[in-house]
């Protein structure tokens, strides 16, 4: 059973922290350069050396040709002949090519297979070409199968590996560059990763105020435009070096995210609620607007501190607020578990109540 007292603690002193740093980020957390970007790769290999558990021949006839295609390349003719190996495996092999990666760099590669192999481990990635989505090949792919958790992975963490995935730590080298001039740009986009009409003008107004000049202009929720300055034409790296630090606060639509697999629920910052009335089993709350806002909640036996009214028993939560973490506190103060405290965020959405976006997980 969860603890909803520790789940609410968290989310609540995660609430404060939040309203008191007023959401303050770094223009570079919130966006991304355009130009500085990752390139997907991917390619078709072969991986030898697996003990019986690799593709069946029969069932597998891109398999077979890849195979007679990479021994006719050593110089050996195998058309025609009865391949019956088990000890080879046809795969996809993917890789993540970093912005501004320089040739004879390495990096990781992600192996899978395709047919009816049961499983690398032990296996040998033979060289595979990695192509863009332009079609040309950019790295190239070999090396020993590793099977399991990644390095960079906790190590406390579950295995929850499949035997036929793997990866091969720096396992590809990378044999072209992707070109990219930052001196030919007269002007340079940021694309907010999260899209939001008064983000992008805040940004807008952050760094015109910080360069003293009207450089950036908001073009849509999505994208601020940056006009390069002359006396940055010959290092723009410094304009954005410059830009990137800057400190902007961030808006945001009212989220409520809920995961019922573990009954965790994250309560964002600007979510409110309305005029609401709700009544679940034995517990009844309502929720009124007057001169000072109030929460009253009414237990079965009373709860911490009560106090007696010809309406039965009644506590007062919070004063003089509207926000939903306060509900969510008295709501704990009585015990309520988080199955329940889910049925009836739901149910205030519904009710047209609630001011903010629930996610379920």
């Amino acid at each position: 059973m969860f603890n909803i007292k520790i789940i609410i603690a968290i989310i609540l002193t995660w609430i404060i922290q939040v309203n008191i740093a007023s959401a303050e980020s770094r223009i570079k957390d919130i966006v991304y350069f355009e130009g500085i970007r990752d390139n997907m790769l991917v390619g078709y290999g072969l991986v030898v050396g697996l003990n019986g558990t690799g593709d069946n021949l029969k069932n597998s006839a891109f398999t077979e040709k890849g195979l007679t295609d990479f021994l006719e390349k050593l110089g050996i003719n195998a058309r025609g002949g009865n391949l019956k190996t088990k000890n080879v495996a046809a795969v996809t092999v993917t890789a993540t090519l970093p912005p501004f990666s320089r040739a004879g760099s390495k990096i990781s590669v992600d192996i899978s297979t395709i047919g009816d192999a049961k499983s690398l481990k032990g296996g040998m990635l033979l060289a595979t070409p990695l192509v863009g989505a332009d079609g040309e090949v950019y790295a190239v792919a070999q090396g020993q199968i590793s099977i399991g958790s990644k390095p960079s992975e906790e190590a406390n963490k579950p295995d929850t590996s499949s035997p036929t995935a793997g990866f091969v730590t720096g396992g590809a080298i990378i044999e072209r560059e992707v070109k990219f001039n930052f001196g030919d740009m007269k002007t340079i986009n940021l694309a907010l990763k999260d899209p939001d009409i008064s983000t992008a003008r805040a940004i807008e107004l952050s760094i015109n105020n910080s360069m003293r000049s009207r450089i950036a202009k908001a073009k849509d929720p999505g994208t601020v435009e940056i006009s390069i300055p002359e006396k940055y034409d010959a290092n723009i790296l410094t304009l954005l070096s410059d830009i990137e630090n800057i400190t902007v606060f961030p808006n945001s639509v009212a989220k409520i995210i809920i995961d019922e697999a573990t009954g965790t629920i994250v309560i964002g910052q600007n979510v409110s609620i309305g005029k609401v009335a709700i009544a679940q089993g034995n517990l009844m709350v309502k929720i009124k607007e007057e001169d000072e806002f109030l929460y009253k909640i009414t237990a079965p036996g009373g709860a911490a501190k009560p106090k007696q009214s010809d309406r039965g028993t009644e506590m007062t939560i919070f004063e003089q607020t509207t926000k939903l973490s306060d509900l969510v506190d008295g709501l704990n103060a009585l015990g309520v578990k988080p199955k329940d405290l889910i049925a009836i965020l739901k149910t205030i959405k519904q009710a047209g109540a609630l001011h903010a976006e629930i996610i379920v997980k």
